[in-house]
């Protein structure tokens, strides 16, 4: 059963209910504004806190073996830097010898371009210097709306990377003050018991790390079924692109999807044959079928139980508000909400609401037929009590019972 907090006293249970909705209006309106004007302080501190509690069992292990914990946060930071470094030294040796065809790609292209402009003039009766004049207005139209958008995003990654930065000693700290944190807690919500909100962290605890630990077992598994379906197709760099898909599940349900483009377009430049193309939408797309009914759901499990619907429309708020980011943190920070929600009565629904149908029905069913057996031995308590109960004889002149003093 989820953890319920105790709801504090309503001073004034007489509000209209136009005020309260336009309370919550506001109070929406203002924290949706915040989090975008603060987007460059409050993205990198929530990748600190989820990479936090990915290293939190890393640093309690070397704790256990007698390790300071300074230095067994420092030693845990360190293995994460190693982790990064070797993905990245990887990805640009891949990069790397991709580069190296890029001559005979570029001549495949022209021949595949040729033909493209040949079967025009053929079918289509438009001569090669009008496609020619409109492909070229087309470009010039592209790289003018693609030049403003890399200017932003130069912009912002500028600034995004001075701030993250920042990442590992947010790390240190929220490592090095774990208890302090959970102190502040207990006293910002002195109404709540304490084994509530123990209860409560540590359910948004576990549902954080199976979701962090889940999903790079997720993505080696699809990263290693993605290369296996390119190799056997004969695809170049197949490892590369394989993984690549993989690491793009960090944007739920269309990552996989962006992933396979990349390939896709290689095979037709490469390849005799465009059904190579469509041949690796299919393996991808059949691996992202197994990703999304089997692979994540046996091995995230139920914890992260935030329906398909609820998911999409928080990626497309999150990309919205956060951009890439957003559509990382969207799935997380949902599954927190609903944690949240779950544990206090009055936003209870709006847990249900984001929840898989099937696992709260089961839930609420379970919860029901528990209150009624508790109902049940309630009533059949109170007369096996009777039932059992000694009865007194009568002592004393007039037969009546002999007093009992108060602190007997």
């Amino acid at each position: 059963m989820n953890p319920t907090l105790r709801p504090l006293p309503n001073k004034d249970r007489e509000t209209p209910i136009y005020l309260k909705l336009a309370s919550i209006l506001v109070a929406v309106i203002a924290t949706v504004y915040i989090l975008f004007v603060l987007r460059e302080t409050i993205i990198p501190l929530a990748f600190s806190v989820l990479l936090a509690i990915l290293l939190h069992p890393v640093c309690t292990w070397l704790e256990r073996h007698r390790v300071p914990r300074i230095g067994a946060i420092l030693l845990s930071i360190l293995a994460l830097f190693v982790v990064l470094v070797v993905l990245i030294y990887v990805v640009s040796i891949q990069i790397g010898s991709f580069a190296e065809e890029l001559p005979r790609i570029t001549e495949k292209a022209e021949t595949i371009l040729d033909q493209t402009l040949t079967m025009g003039e053929r079918y289509l009766n438009i001569s090669r210097s009008q496609q020619v004049s409109e492909a070229k207005k087309y470009m010039i139209n592209a790289l003018s709306e693609g030049r403003a958008v890399l200017l932003n995003t130069l912009v912002t990654t500028t600034g995004a990377i001075s701030t993250f930065i920042l990442i590992p000693l947010y790390i240190f700290f929220l490592l090095l003050y774990r208890h302090f944190f959970r102190r502040f807690i207990h006293k910002a919500f002195k109404s709540v018991p304490n084994d509530q909100l123990n209860l409560l962290l540590k359910k948004i605890y576990e549902v954080i790390k199976s979701y962090l630990s889940g999903l790079f077992l997720v993505i080696l598994i699809v990263g290693v079924l993605n290369s296996i379906g390119l190799l056997i197709l004969g695809i170049p760099h197949a490892i590369f692109f394989g993984f690549l898909a993989g690491f793009l599940i960090l944007i739920p349900y269309i990552g996989i999807l962006i992933g396979s483009v990349l390939p896709a377009l290689l095979s037709v430049v490469t390849m005799d044959s465009p059904w190579y193309a469509v041949g690796v939408i299919g393996v991808m797309s059949f691996v992202q079928f197994l990703e999304g009914n089997f692979i994540t759901p046996n091995i995230v499990g139920s914890k992260v139980s935030v329906n398909p619907l609820a998911a999409i429309v928080a990626l497309f708020l999150g990309g919205q508000l956060w951009g890439l980011a957003g559509l990382i943190l969207a799935l997380p920070v949902t599954a927190i909400l609903k944690v949240i929600f779950d544990a206090i009565p009055s936003l209870e629904p709006f847990g249900f609401l984001l929840g898989e149908p099937v696992h709260e029905v089961a839930e609420e069913q379970a919860e029901m037929r528990k209150e009624e057996q508790e109902t049940r031995e309630f009533k059949k308590k109170p007369y096996r009590k009777y039932r059992n109960k000694p009865r007194k004889k009568a002592d004393g002149p007039g037969g009546q019972l002999p007093a009992v003093s108060p602190e007997g």
